[in-house]
């Protein structure tokens, strides 16, 4: 029994220290705003090529050619930007930073769309429930509601009265 929590507890350990190593190794390029239109301003930052951060990005695959991401001063994140031409397509397409020291590359996609595609749109006019609404177009109508609530307020509160005193309905 003991043996067999050793070699388990032995397992664990090594998976646990294999696992930084493996996640290091790994990353993401982030692209900001992640929806652009043909013309806009795109910023890129990834944490993948460690404390030395500098990197070469390439948003050739959009017409922009070749950028540089600098070394900030955020969790040593190197950062970019680039204008995407206003002659680009709508499309999605492949950004590509690699690291100046070793051989790492990271990926990340951007996404050309025409402006009025991903702007958000004010939603207008009436839900249709079946219930109805509070109010309508028709003033007549909304006045006549009114009217009715503020009736049947006064007769509430007259009965109410009425009640406390104890003269009865």
């Amino acid at each position: 029994m003991r043996r067999t929590a050793r070699l388990l507890a032995g397992t664990a350990l090594a998976v646990a220290a294999a696992a930084p190593a493996h996640a290091a190794g790994s990353g993401r390029l982030d692209v900001y705003p992640s929806t652009v239109a043909p013309g806009g301003q795109v910023s890129v930052n990834t944490a993948v090529c460690g404390d030395s951060g500098a990197a070469t990005g390439d948003a050739g695959a959009v017409g922009a050619g070749q950028f540089t991401l600098a070394p900030s001063t955020h969790e040593g994140e190197a950062i970019g930007q680039f204008r995407v031409p206003p002659s680009a397509q709508p499309g999605t397409y492949e950004i590509v930073a690699r690291c100046a020291e070793g051989d790492r590359q990271v990926t990340g996609d951007l996404v050309v769309a025409l402006s009025a595609a991903y702007e958000q749109v004010q939603p207008r006019g009436s839900v249709k429930t079946g219930v109805g609404g509070g109010l309508g177009p028709d003033p007549v109508q909304t006045a006549a509601g009114v009217a009715a609530l503020a009736v049947a307020a006064a007769g509430g509160t007259w009965l109410l009265h009425r009640r406390a005193r104890g003269d009865g309905i």
